[in-house]
């Protein structure tokens, strides 16, 4: 019987991941050994996890929540190279969108963990290097526009939930100027003044968004998405359109495939990577082809759910 290690947000989906980690741990039970490794925080989780790991104790690692926890999954599992298991009980939940796993149903996400507890699927990862050091990410990095709405999001305390972060955008886009950027794309030295850039291994980003519609979680490839500069009305046009993909035939927007960037923007600015803060850029990002193992089923001819 395989011992899998599990961490909860009690916090996620507004609340319900609490409930959501008790249904997840109790359908768990009934194929795997669990091992309940929550703390009283992200910290003391990730400390009790990463000593768990040091311990061998776990053949793999659930979490339950949001993007923010499969972040977090991510960093524990990549270099140890135990599985990842998902439950998606958050507000995002782009990774497990990519993955193909269910969304707002803890059962049905245990349910794929032990279905595919003896063969999980290997996808690949970026490892990033930015103001607080190295860390893995499964998503995508970005200092631009929405970087800097999220920063502003993320230092006000009301409005809860949603609202916050349409309000910070039209706060943010009132001062907004098309940030110059310095990049170099696998050694290929490339200036450019943009409204949104960012480095994607996952087509989703924001909850649904599909900010890199043709990105693969397998191909070994990063997908470097970059909106040019245009007017903030013309960005306020473009960017819902990011929600079905239908902006990659707007003239501003441009994709690179890349294995390694390196962005340096001309102003001092926040990078934030699945949903996370990850400090300041400039940021590298490098492909880790295969890095991961995850609790998800293989995809034969598509890489990403629909």
């Amino acid at each position: 019987m395989k011992r899998l290690g599990v961490i909860v947000n009690p916090s996620a989906g507004n609340g319900a991941g609490r409930i959501e980690g008790h249904q997840a741990i109790s359908e768990l039970q009934r194929e795997s050994e669990v091992l309940d490794l929550t703390g009283n925080s992200m910290k003391d989780s990730e400390r009790i996890a990463r000593a768990a790991i040091a311990d061998q104790l776990l053949d793999g690692l659930v979490v339950v929540g949001g993007d923010g926890m499969a972040h977090l999954g991510v960093n524990l599992c990549a270099e140890s190279g135990i599985p990842l298991g998902i439950i998606a009980a958050g507000t995002g939940n782009d990774a497990a969108r990519a993955l193909g796993l269910p969304i707002g149903d803890a059962v049905a996400g245990a349910r794929a963990v032990l279905n595919n507890l003896r063969q999980p699927r290997v996808v690949d990862l970026v490892k990033a290097t930015s103001s607080t050091g190295d860390f893995y990410y499964f998503g995508s990095i970005s200092a631009d526009f929405v970087s800097l709405v999220n920063h502003r999001a993320n230092s006000w305390k009301w409005p809860k939930g949603p609202n916050r972060y349409k309000l910070a955008m039209l706060a943010e886009l009132a001062s907004f100027k098309p940030i110059k950027y310095v990049a170099e794309i696998d050694g290929v030295h490339k200036e450019f003044e943009a409204m949104l850039c960012s480095v994607a291994n996952s087509p989703f980003f924001g909850g649904g968004m599909k900010v890199a519609p043709n990105a693969k979680i397998d191909d070994g490839q990063l997908d470097v998405f970059i909106v040019n500069k245009i007017s903030r009305f013309e960005l306020i046009k473009v960017f819902p359109r990011v929600y079905t993909g239908d902006h990659i035939t707007h003239p501003a927007v441009e994709f690179i495939r890349a294995k390694k960037i390196t962005l340096k923007p001309s102003v001092p600015m926040p990078a934030y990577s699945d949903g996370e803060p990850v400090g300041l850029a400039p940021f590298t990002a490098e492909i880790a082809p295969g890095a991961l193992k995850v609790y998800a089923t293989s995809a034969l001819s598509a890489s990403v759910a629909e």
